[in-house]
């Protein structure tokens, strides 16, 4: 019997081991494709946004709102994840962004190599902003680097405040949280400040905006730090730096 266990437990181990090398393998081969996305937005000074947070969030009607609200003052494309259907796509064309759906199945998150193949076939603009909202989803995204600039994350207040402490990978890995559906904190025990608190536990670095796309809270300096972030990622290009 004692040798039996150790057998086991050495298969476990050599089990283990397999998983994590092809984990490795996978997120190596996904960093060489986010590297290449990376080097062409640099190149034509397109500022690309990773949206992500839990199903239910509002990510999508927050965008629908921002590209509403820049009115066409800012050239921009959209490539939306999901599991299935273009529904979300179709509402952001509607809005009158040009949107590429990509429908990941059972795959929990978009890659980059999906994202790049979906940035030739937009044929975007330079100086341009690619708003990229992910499978909703805390878990997966965090790890799969895309080429963009930043990982904006939304936490709704319909949802936890510990969910910060619950999915830290994904708070740590953003440069910014919205703290979306502020318009319902009247009607809710929400804690806005115990969420921020958690947040910044997480990630002390972390920007934090309360927005709402009904109420309009939030969205000017929503609206600030994209333009802020377009002008300079223009302003980084190559040719632009060489004068």
């Amino acid at each position: 019997m004692r040798f039996r266990s150790h057998e086991a437990k050495a298969e476990t181990a050599v089990s283990t081991s397999r998983i994590v090398k092809l984990e490795q393998d996978i997120l190596a081969k996904n960093n060489g494709y986010a590297e290449a996305n990376r080097r062409y937005l640099s190149a034509y000074g397109i500022f690309a946004l990773n949206l992500v947070s839990s199903p239910g969030s509002g990510k999508t009607t927050l965008l629908v709102k921002t590209i509403l609200a820049l009115n066409g003052t800012q050239p921009l494309a959209v490539i939306e994840g999901d599991q299935q259907t273009e529904n979300d796509a179709a509402r952001i064309r509607a809005a009158g962004a040009p949107a590429l759906q990509i429908n990941t199945g059972k795959g929990c998150h978009l890659d980059a190599q999906m994202v790049g193949q979906a940035m030739q076939q937009l044929g975007l603009q330079d100086d341009s902003l690619l708003l990229i909202e992910n499978v909703g989803n805390l878990v997966c995204p965090a790890s799969f680097d895309l080429g963009e600039a930043h990982k904006v994350v939304i936490l709704s207040v319909t949802e936890g405040e510990d969910k910060p402490l619950k999915y830290p990978d994904m708070f740590s890995a953003a440069d910014l949280m919205l703290l979306n559906k502020c318009d319902l904190l009247p009607h809710l025990e929400f804690d806005a400040d115990l969420a921020i608190e958690y947040a910044h536990r997480i990630n002390p670095r972390l920007q934090v905006i309360r927005i709402s796309a009904i109420s309009g809270e939030g969205m000017t300096e929503w609206l600030e730090w994209i333009r802020e972030g377009c002008c300079n990622a223009a302003a980084a290009k190559p040719e632009a730096s060489l004068g």
